[in-house]
């Protein structure tokens, strides 16, 4: 179980310490603000009760009226649960090992796929019958958060990812070629009632980036390929999901036969991004294009993680920063970063034209619920760090930890000061809680600033940074908000 909930308080402190600079006979007087982390271990695994991720009977039918096919529900809210809860049974440090080495695939994945669409040279798989392959964002395992939905009719209860970097909703189906391993029974489309396939030329099927046709059955084939070398191919077809007693007919979604790689525990993948087989453009009509989610910090609460869809996914609080579109790619969702602050001072070294997405698909600055440690061009995050690094001079250094250069032993103490860290979006000033950017990496006090450069031109805004506000994703006015506390 998750330790009880602990208040993060914030405590502003206006000094004026004298600030020495070992290789330098300057001294700098400056005003920093502080606020206080509350010291943390590292999150245990979570558990998982059958009250949390199925609220509703899973032999519930079409007849049942609170699932009703013709429901006018505009809304929808599920459960997120994260992935270490699908995992056997490891200790927090050992969770927290799988969770970075998930985070390097990952952004491998993502910045792989921006290169292939910024003109630099890239392999796609093929397979007979298909010109070319979707690439999507997912190196697979990588896929942090995960929620329960019903598929089919009758409905059958599955878990499944939800990922803001890739676009196409896929499940596995029997009869297998080749299935992984997955908690629940693999879907069988044959006991379906709502299952329907496909045919070859539809609009549906042309809307494919990659569409082939079984020439044998005259049905739609999809393929999807991972960054990681997993893939998963077969009928594309339409199917019934079902979220808390709410029913979505008629999403395109693959049934997958082949599904190979490195996929772990959920029956397949939510697809969320921007690009249009994604999950929220299927039902963007009904619940208007909007969806939110809040992640918690696990580390100090116990209250479970969410996703909301519909107008009810906007949040009064939010502070909004517009969506900027790449012309070479739809999946995923950039923002314009314009700086960074630490200590209430904007750091020098960080520019907008650091983060500038160019004409060619390079560069930028995206928002993604899959990866968990912030990314940022290697000279901007070596400017934040250095700043990072004087306004916490008070704090005793411990070793580097993996991909983080800077790390405190903070073993001991029950909460320290460290300065605060905001992100200038435009539009948008997002004050991060101390938690969100000074981390546990073991459970003997030590712990790491949450942030780490890349020689990729692309930035990515991860989910710990993210944890504890509620993002919402408001499509219909071009939009990403932040609000603060949103996981009441």
């Amino acid at each position: 179980m998750e330790g009880k909930p602990r208040s993060v308080s914030i405590l502003l402190f206006l000094s004026i310490p004298c600030i020495f600079l070992s290789l330098s006979t300057t001294t700098l007087s400056t005003s920093l603000q502080f606020q206080t982390l509350t010291l943390n271990s590292l999150p245990n695994k979570p558990t998982l009760s059958w009250a949390d991720t199925v609220p509703e009977s899973e032999t519930q039918t079409l007849t049942d009226p609170t699932i009703s096919e013709d429901s006018t529900t505009t809304s929808l809210s599920v459960q997120l649960h994260h992935i270490d809860a699908l995992s056997s049974d490891k200790t927090s440090e050992d969770l927290f090992y799988s969770r970075l080495a998930r985070d390097a695939a990952r952004v491998k994945s993502l910045t792989s796929l921006v290169a292939a669409v910024g003109g630099r040279n890239h392999t796609r798989a093929r397979r007979p019958g298909f010109s070319s392959s979707v690439i999507s964002g997912l190196a697979q395992g990588s896929g942090e958060y995960f929620t329960r939905l019903g598929v089919g009719t009758p409905a059958r209860y599955v878990f499944m990812v939800l990922d803001t970097g890739s676009d196409v909703v896929w499940i596995q189906c029997a009869p297998c070629k080749k299935c992984y391993s997955q908690t629940d029974p693999v879907f069988d489309p044959t006991k379906s009632r709502s299952f329907a396939n496909i045919p070859c030329g539809s609009p549906l099927c042309r809307r494919l980036d990659s569409g082939g046709c079984s020439t044998k059955k005259q049905i739609c084939l999809y393929q999807v390929s991972y960054g990681d070398g997993s893939f998963t191919f077969g009928d594309f077809s339409t199917e019934t999901l079902t979220f808390r007693g709410s029913r979505v007919g008629r999403v395109a979604l693959g049934c997958g036969h082949d599904n190979e790689g490195l996929f772990v525990g959920a029956a397949g993948l939510l697809g969320l991004g921007r690009g249009k087989l994604s999950f929220p453009s299927q039902i963007g009509r009904r619940f208007n294009r909007k969806f939110s989610y809040c992640l918690v910090d696990r580390s100090a609460s116990s209250k479970p993680s969410s996703m909301v869809f519909g107008d009810s996914a906007i949040s009064r609080t939010a502070r909004f920063t517009p969506l900027l579109s790449n012309p070479k790619l739809d999946t995923f969702y950039y923002v314009e970063l314009l700086g960074i602050s630490v200590g209430g001072t904007r750091v020098s070294g960080i520019t907008a034209s650091l983060f500038k997405l160019d004409t060619t698909g390079n560069g930028g600055v995206i928002i993604d619920s899959g990866t968990s440690v912030t990314r940022l061009t290697r000279p901007a995050y070596v400017a934040l760090r250095d700043a990072f690094r004087v306004g916490a001079s008070s704090l005793k250094r411990a070793p580097e930890f993996s991909l983080f250069d800077t790390c405190f032993d903070l073993s001991g103490k029950t909460e320290v000061k460290v300065p605060t860290v905001v992100l200038h979006f435009r539009g948008a000033d997002v004050p991060l809680p101390a938690s969100n950017y000074l981390i546990p990496v073991d459970n003997s006090g030590s712990f790491c600033f949450a942030f780490a450069g890349t020689m990729s031109g692309l930035s990515i805004i991860g989910n710990i940074q993210q944890q504890g506000f509620r993002v919402v994703y408001d499509l219909t006015a071009s939009r990403i908000g932040f609000a603060p506390r949103g996981c009441a």
